[in-house]
């Protein structure tokens, strides 16, 4: 299975995204296919070669061309602003032939197409339209030629029947004047043009604008260096970044950007990681660290070793992710899909209606014409570039911004629901504590001294990978306290850990797996209560049934949490924090930084059926975590956070990663995600209120009451310019602030 991106040329309307989403998504073996129009893209999930997914787009009318890397990618950047460059050269033409036109025809200036010489001319003009048609019109020609022969409908259709007929119209006059009552004798040869012209204008000027929409993704790969220096048999060389193999060593100098990721095998630094992260402080690295391709090494020179190259970097990872969400479609895309595929051929209905009706019932000497005016004017104004453009264009902004504060929107459902919710359920350790918790107090029970409590639960728990049995290892190591050898080791989900030493039976965990023991902690429970109070987690150790002493850890709270779940209760969301550490610990904590309500004592089997709970209750929830054992709950919840510094489980389970630790990722996400939806709706209906009430006008519904038809050349100007006022009103978002 892989993902294929490919680049699409001819699709101009959303029935044409409908359109190649069902001929990929009819490929045997094709599992997923969605279009993005707004970047003219599809992307394909399937195990099906490319060139059978291209043979498809062309049987149903379209070209389509495969993007591989940067290369490409920048290949297609200067493609688009050539064309660009040409729509500006078919506006110019188109509009100087169509301006003058129009401005001496209004004066009064131009002549009789009834005098010999005036037909002259006005075959002039006809010849000098039709060669505008084809020059700055051809490509809607061509395209609803091909729509034509697939049986299909689209925006070139529209635009080549209402320029075509005014021509023909136009010509038919110049060529038998006396065919058409003499009020009817007028010439639309300014208006084919000038509306070609107004059309090429704002394709233009939208498809400036929607550059804009994808310069996360340009700054993302601007961070991927072009060269690295690698040391190969004790030599120092510059190598194209593509030549990097894994386990080279490279050396980083100060200001320069890390190449791949790896591993610091000698020096120490600092990193600035912020346009990854979002975190404004430079990290500091040391032998073992792990670098990141795209980060800045602020001062000093390292040695590391090369551990993922080329697709594989976390670089290379988030860019895909960030394109595959911005190509994705929420809910209510699909739905204005699904409207703009009927809606040109219901157009066409309307035109034909609208011809009908004005040839039966217009006036007597006017009606042909008026027919002619009125239905031209109904195909021009009815296209749907900005109802296919509402959705795509927003969502591309909204992941892009989103990224730039390092939460990196797995699609376009998730930054939708993202918006929607009511609850945010916060996971304990990793998420609103710093996850490294360390040895704060150790209390004997008796006569053993805190370095024998330390060894015997140091040498018990280093065969545990849970976070309080490192902190206790830790410890150890800091004292230089040797450990003793442990035999048949359990784990015991939620509670503890139990082995033997020394032929005795030795038990460490929470105060339930003492009661269940049977083990009494009568003379230590005092102070461990009073430490509980303090948010601290007292472990019991027990040798051969007998308590010997209390081992207390601490997971400090990040600095930040506080001050972001105020945050999250400003934008009007209930914080639950849900841990499986004790009730009093859990409840300390959740008061210090203001949590409305504690689930504690959680086995991590059962953190997604609270999440369920609140679901039932009618609540909205997201989850925030960072370890494998919150992955089913990510999973549950409406919209799954997963804080970037944890488990590549949790992120993969996650609909969206906050690359940094801060819990202000949830609120940027939600804000994003309000504005983001917003603004989709304002698209939207923009372009059915647009839509919805210019087709009648068009039709002429107003000329009854006011005499007055609704010109072409207005119609196509209103029509270039509803698609760049909703790219315009999607760019808004690019200038997002977060609040906190």
């Amino acid at each position: 299975m892989k993902t294929t991106r490919l680049s699409l040329s001819g699709i101009s309307c959303a029935g044409c995204v409908a359109r190649v989403e069902t001929a990929l998504n009819n490929v045997d073996g094709v599992i997923s296919a969605t279009v993005n129009f707004a970047e003219r893209t599809a992307t394909v999930e399937s195990d099906v070669p490319t060139e059978v997914l291209v043979k498809a787009i062309g049987d149903a009318g379209y070209e389509a061309a495969e993007l591989r890397g940067a290369d490409d990618e920048s290949e297609k950047e200067a493609a688009e602003m050539a064309h660009y460059r040409k729509l500006l050269r078919k506006a110019f033409v188109a509009g100087s032939l169509g301006l003058p036109l129009f401005v001496f025809g209004m004066s009064g200036l131009l002549p009789d197409p009834e005098d010999s010489s005036g037909r002259l001319f006005w075959l002039a003009v006809g010849v000098a339209t039709f060669g505008v048609l084809i020059y700055s019109g051809g490509h809607f020609f061509s395209g609803a030629w091909k729509s034509a022969k697939n049986h299909n409908a689209n925006m070139d259709t529209l635009i080549a029947l209402g320029t075509g007929t005014a021509w023909v119209f136009s010509m038919a006059i110049v060529a038998g004047p006396e065919w058409v009552p003499a009020s009817a004798r007028h010439a639309y040869f300014e208006a084919a043009a000038i509306i070609l012209a107004l059309i090429n204008f704002g394709a233009a000027l939208e498809m400036r604008a929607r550059g804009k929409t994808s310069e996360a993704i340009k700054r993302l790969i601007g961070l991927q260096p072009k060269t690295a220096r690698v040391i190969r048999s004790g030599v120092e060389t510059d190598i194209a970044i593509e030549l990097v193999v894994l386990d080279d060593t490279l050396r980083v100098r100060p200001g320069e950007r890390i190449a791949v990721d790896g591993v610091i095998i000698d020096g120490h630094s600092s990193i600035d990681e912020s346009m990854l992260t979002g975190e404004p402080v430079p990290v500091q690295k040391r032998p073992g660290d792990k670098v990141v391709a795209g980060t800045i090494n602020k001062q000093g020179s390292f040695l590391f070793q090369a551990r993922r190259i080329g697709k594989d970097t976390a670089l290379a990872q988030i860019i895909e992710m960030v394109r595959v969400a911005q190509s994705s479609k929420p809910a209510i895309g699909r739905l204005a899909d699904k409207v703009s595929a009927v809606f040109v051929p219901s157009v066409l209905i309307v035109a034909v209606g609208t011809f009908l009706a004005w040839f039966n019932f217009g006036p007597a000497e006017q009606a042909t014409v008026l027919a002619i005016v009125a239905t031209m004017t109904v195909l021009i104004i009815a296209c749907p570039c900005a109802l296919g453009l509402a959705t795509p264009i927003s969502i591309m902004v909204g992941v892009g911004k989103a990224a730039e504060f390092g939460a990196l929107v797995r699609n376009g459902d998730a930054l939708q629901q993202a918006g929607r919710l009511d609850t945010i359920i916060l996971d304990k350790t990793g998420t609103v504590t710093e996850g490294k918790p360390s040895v704060t107090r150790i209390i004997s029970a008796g006569s053993w001294s805190e370095e024998e409590i330390l060894r015997w639960a140091a040498s018990l728990e280093k065969g545990s990978e849970h976070p309080l049995a490192e902190a206790i290892v830790n410890a150890s190591n800091d004292r230089q306290v040797p450990l003793l050898e442990a035999e048949r080791f359990t784990a015991i989900a939620g509670r503890g850990v139990e082995a033997s030493i020394e032929g005795r039976l030795v038990v460490l965990g929470s105060r339930h797996l003492m009661h269940e023991r049977d083990i009494d902690i009568g003379a230590v429970e005092a102070a461990a209560t009073t430490l509980t109070q303090k948010a601290q987690t007292p472990m019991f150790l027990a040798v051969a049934g007998q308590v010997v002493g209390v081992i207390s850890v601490a997971d400090g709270i990040k600095k930040d949490s506080g001050e972001a779940i105020r945050r999250l209760h400003g934008i009007g969301l209930r914080v639950v924090l849900l841990t499986g550490d004790n009730e009093a610990t859990a409840t300390a904590v959740a008061k210090e930084v203001g949590i409305d309500q504690v689930f504690a004592e959680v086995l991590p089997r059962d953190k997604a059926d609270k999440v369920a709970e609140l679901q039932r209750q009618g609540r909205r929830v997201g989850m925030v975590g960072d370890g494998i054992n919150d992955a089913p709950a990510l999973a549950q919840a409406d919209v799954g956070f997963a804080i970037g510094t944890g488990t590549d489980v949790a992120i993969e389970s996650a609909d969206i990663t906050l690359m940094r630790g801060s819990l202000h990722g949830v609120s940027d996400v939600i804000e994003i995600s309000r504005k983001t939806v917003r603004n989709i709706k304002q698209n939207l209906f923009g372009a059915f209120v647009y839509n919805t009430l210019g087709i009648p006008v068009a039709a002429g519904v107003l000329f009854p009451l006011t005499g007055i038809l609704l010109n072409p050349m207005i119609a196509g100007g209103a029509m270039a310019m509803s698609s760049l006022t909703v790219v315009s009103n999607a760019n808004r978002l690019r200038f997002f602030k977060a609040k906190g």
